[in-house]
C-alpha cells in the first residue's frame, strides 16, 4: 500500500502534537446489544444508559466504527477522536491494533482522544474510568483524555442517572477536582496530554488560573453558523487549541430539540465551494481549520472519510473567510439539556 499524505499538526501547550483534522466517532454506534434501561426519550446522545460493555456482546464481524477507523487510517487520518460515552473505544482500539499489526501505522503515529464521562467525576473513579477506557481500547496510553462537560452526575453505572421523575441526578463535585484528579494521569503515564470540552470562557480560566498541568484543548460545537471566535480568541490567548465537534451542525442530530440548520445546503458556502472546486463540506472544514479550530468530521462511508480529508491542496482567501465569518449566527445546536439546573451548566453565559 503506498504511504498515505498526512495532514499537518499543531503544536499543544505541553509540546506535543495533533493533527488538525481528525475522525469523530460521536453518534457512531458498536455493534453492541446492550441498551440499558430508564432512558428517556429527552436523553439526546442516542447511545446506552448504562456503564461500558467494555464491548464482550460485541457481534462477530467488523462493526461501522471499526471500518470507518480502518478507512481512515489507511486515508491518511492519525486523530481518531472517541469517547467512553460513545460505547465505541473497543472497536476503535481494534482498528488502530489492526492497522499497527499490518504496519501501517505506528502506536506513536496515532493520536487517540477519549473523555472522561459526567458519572465519574469524584477523584477516586477518574483513575479507575480512564483504565477501563484504555482495557477497552487495548491501549497502554491514550495522547488525550477530555473532562466530557463541567457537569458531574451522580455516581454510579448509569451514564445519565435519573430519580423517579425523570429528572437527572447531579453530584456536587467540583471541577477543579475532578481535573486534579485527570493530571495524575498524565504523572502515572496513563495519558500524555489532558484538556476539557464544552467549558465556557469562566470555567477555562478557572482551570488555567488553579491547574498544574494546562489542559491542551477545549473540544466544543463549532462550525460556520457559531463560529465560537470569542472562545477561539480567548483559548488562543492562553495557548489551548479548539477542537470542532459537530463542524456540519449535526444536520440529522436527535438532540437538536428543532435547532437544525443545514449548513451544507447554505447558498454561500456552495458558491465558495464552486469557486474552488470542491464540496460544501471541504469549504467547511478548511475554513475552521482557517480559524485556528480543528475538526472531527464524523463519516462511516469510505468515500466521504476520504473526500473530508482532501482540504489540504486549497486555501480560502481573505474574501472567503469574509464570507463564512459573516454565516455566524451565534446560533448553538447542542443545547445539553441534561445538564441544565447543574451549577456548572455551561451555556449560560455568552461564552
Amino acid at each position: 500500500m503506498p504511504t498515505a499524505k498526512l495532514a499537518p499538526t499543531a503544536l499543544l501547550n505541553d509540546g506535543t502534537r495533533i493533527p488538525v483534522l481528525g475522525l469523530g466517532t460521536y453518534k457512531v454506534h458498536a455493534e453492541v446489544g446492550r441498551t440499558g434501561s430508564g432512558l428517556h426519550e429527552e436523553i439526546p446522545f442516542g447511545v446506552h444508559v448504562r456503564g461500558p460493555s467494555n464491548g464482550e456482546d460485541a457481534q462477530a464481524g467488523v462493526g461501522e466504527v471499526e471500518q470507518a477507523v480502518l478507512d481512515a487510517l489507511d486515508v491518511g487520518y492519525r486523530h481518531i477522536d472517541t469517547a467512553l460515552l460513545y460505547d465505541s473505544e473497543a472497536e476503535v482500539g481494534r482498528a488502530i491494533r489492526t492497522k499497527i499489526a499490518q504496519g501501517v501505522v505506528k502506536r506513536e503515529d496515532v493520536f487517540v482522544c477519549t473523555k472522561l464521562w459526567n458519572n465519574a467525576h469524584r477523584p477516586d473513579l477518574v483513575e479507575p474510568t480512564c483504565r477501563q477506557s484504555l482495557a477497552n481500547l487495548g491501549l497502554d496510553y491514550v495522547d488525550l483524555y477530555l473532562m466530557h462537560w463541567p457537569t458531574a452526575f451522580k455516581e454510579g453505572p448509569d451514564y445519565v442517572p435519573t430519580d423517579a421523575d425523570g429528572k437527572v441526578v447531579f453530584s456536587d463535585v467540583d471541577i477543579m477536582d475532578t481535573y486534579r484528579a485527570m493530571e495524575e494521569l498524565v504523572r502515572k503515564g496513563l495519558v500524555r496530554s489532558i484538556g476539557v470540552s464544552n467549558f465556557n470562557s469562566a470555567q477555562l480560566e478557572r482551570v488555567l488560573d488553579q491547574c498544574a498541568i494546562k489542559p491542551v484543548v477545549n473540544q466544543v460545537e463549532c462550525h460556520p453558523h457559531f463560529n465560537q471566535s470569542k472562545l477561539i480568541g480567548l483559548c488562543a490567548q492562553h495557548g489551548v487549541r479548539v477542537v470542532a465537534y459537530s463542524p456540519f451542525g449535526s444536520p440529522e442530530s436527535p438532540w437538536s430539540g428543532g435547532r437544525v440548520d443545514r449548513i451544507l445546503d447554505d447558498p454561500a458556502i456552495a458558491a465558495v465551494a464552486r469557486k474552488h472546486g470542491k464540496t460544501p463540506g471541504q469549504v467547511v472544514l478548511r475554513f475552521l481549520i482557517q480559524i485556528n479550530a480543528i475538526p472531527i468530521p464524523k463519516s462511516v462511508t469510505k468515500s466521504r472519510i476520504q473526500q473530508n480529508f482532501e482540504i489540504f491542496d486549497f486555501e480560502l482567501n481573505g474574501d472567503d473567510m469574509e464570507t463564512l465569518n459573516a454565516l455566524n449566527k451565534d446560533r448553538r445546536i447542542c443545547l445539553f439539556k441534561e445538564g441544565l439546573g447543574h451549577p456548572e451548566y455551561p451555556f449560560s453565559i455568552e461564552y
